[in-house]
């Protein structure tokens, strides 16, 4: 492929990703990255670090989120080409910048698929512990790059049907815990401060829930690496980004909530999983048998979405030989997707072989919240740069709004535990020796975006 310049058509044998994908579709997606039902993975853990006020430190985590969300609709609608946080810092500022961003975010998207198929093994394992846990592992690297190589609007099929048995799962889950709640403490029972406030709890323990909470959301922003492949893509993505953090942050409001009234105070036999408890005592042994399947239905969605994704931000820096273009940049010529990229996900992936949950996760957070940063940041200066043109932004959505966004960010990112933040600034290092190299220490900027 070669590179075009802004305004300029592409040329006539230029490969492009595919477009297919309506709004349904890129907010099934993107749900599918969140993994709603995961709240219920996470409950015990963020119910005793908020002082049992998981509701309202999702609440919390929420309004920091939107924020965010917010900003990457702007630049979502401004720069309508695949790449996400690494694009829009490359064409606000420059593309060291630009590349600094993409391999800080590649912590993200390269190691939660991981995760992702770590957890989902974990769960298959308790259930079938004769099975050795690698076999999971393997079967859902294998299963989610095939789906993946063969398309997204295929995966997409396949994301739709699982979300709908998440969602489905989920709203069970909250009913029986209402069921619960009515025939213990009659229907008065259902309304209730007590998950949003407690007076004996501070509010600084709400707010280190809310670091944790502020995880689920990760994956709202996916969407905008599917821009290439989304139809009206200026309208469509946008609007998915901030309507996936609303619904997300409903869905987990809506459920730690009802959760928090079935099971008050945070005492469970065992807080990873504390849902699982919850779940047989409202709904018995035949719902916790349903809950276990949905969650790994769960993990399968979220897993071909988080692949796909990783997939997209290489083929973007390989197309800008930010990364070795023939390799990065290539794309299927019959699928229209980029298999080598998604292939080399699945490979890392295998490190899940070697890995606990604990350790892994450890991985993905420094780079989210610096990526989310630097997107609110990026409105910032295109509020500046774009005074008196017809692009201008008002001050409440162009400074108000993203300076809220970027300082939520960053003491989201302050809070992460030390062992993170560390690897995180090693991973940061790495990139910047790299990028000195492929520029001749700074002498040189990276290939220009093509458009």
């Amino acid at each position: 492929m070669t590179t075009s310049h802004p305004g300029q058509p592409a040329p006539a044998n230029e490969t492009h990703l595919k477009r297919t994908l309506g709004l349904p579709s890129v907010l099934m997606f993107g749900l599918a990255y969140m993994a709603p039902l995961i709240v219920y993975g996470t409950y015990g853990v963020l119910s005793g670090a908020s002082g049992d006020t998981a509701a309202l430190a999702y609440l919390l985590a929420l309004v920091a989120i939107v924020f965010t969300a917010l900003s990457y609709g702007k630049l979502a609608r401004r720069f309508p080409v695949a790449g996400s946080a690494y694009t829009y810092t490359r064409k606000t500022f420059n593309a060291h910048a630009g590349f600094l961003i993409g391999w800080a975010t590649l912590l993200d998207y390269f190691f939660l698929p991981m995760v992702i198929w770590l957890i989902g093994a974990a769960y298959l394992n308790a259930a079938f512990p004769h099975v050795p846990g690698w076999i999971w592992i393997v079967a859902f690297i294998v299963l989610t790059s095939v789906l993946n190589v063969l398309g997204i609007e295929l995966a997409n099929r396949f994301n739709i049907a699982l979300m709908i048995v998440q969602l489905a799962i989920v709203a069970v889950f909250v009913l029986l815990c209402c069921h619960y709640v009515v025939a213990m403490r009659g229907p008065g029972g259902l309304i209730s401060a007590t998950p949003f406030f407690k007076p004996q709890v501070p509010l600084s323990v709400t707010m280190a829930g809310a670091a944790i909470a502020a995880y689920s959301y990760l994956g709202f922003d996916a969407v905008s690496t599917l821009t290439e492949e989304a139809i009206d893509p200026e309208r469509t993505v946008p609007r998915a980004i901030v309507l996936i953090a609303l619904i997300g942050g409903a869905i987990f409001v809506i459920a730690a909530y009802a959760t928090q009234l079935a099971h008050p105070g945070a005492v469970f036999k065992d807080p990873d999983s504390a849902a699982f408890e919850i779940a047989r005592k409202v709904g018995g042994d035949v719902f916790v048998t349903l809950f276990l399947a949905g969650l790994i239905l769960a993990q399968f969605a979220s897993g071909i979405s988080a692949q796909a994704s990783v997939g997209r931000l290489l083929y973007a820096m390989g197309r800008d030989n930010a990364l070795p273009k023939r390799f990065f940049g290539f794309v299927h010529p019959k699928y229209k997707t980029p298999m080598l990229n998604i292939a080399l996900a699945g490979v890392v992936g295998l490190i899940a072989l070697k890995l606990d949950v604990a350790t892994s996760t450890s991985f993905i957070n420094f780079g989210a919240f610096l990526a989310f940063t630097a997107v609110n940041l990026c409105v910032i200066r295109q509020y500046y740069l774009a005074k008196g043109t017809a692009q201008a932004m008002g001050i409440i959505g162009g400074l108000l709004f993203p300076l809220v966004g970027a300082i939520a960010d960053i003491w989201l990112l302050s809070s992460l535990e030390k062992t993170a933040l560390v690897l995180g600034a090693v991973w940061f290092a790495a990139g910047l020796f790299y990028l000195a190299w492929i520029t001749r220490c700074f002498r040189q900027a990276p290939p220009e975006m093509a458009v």
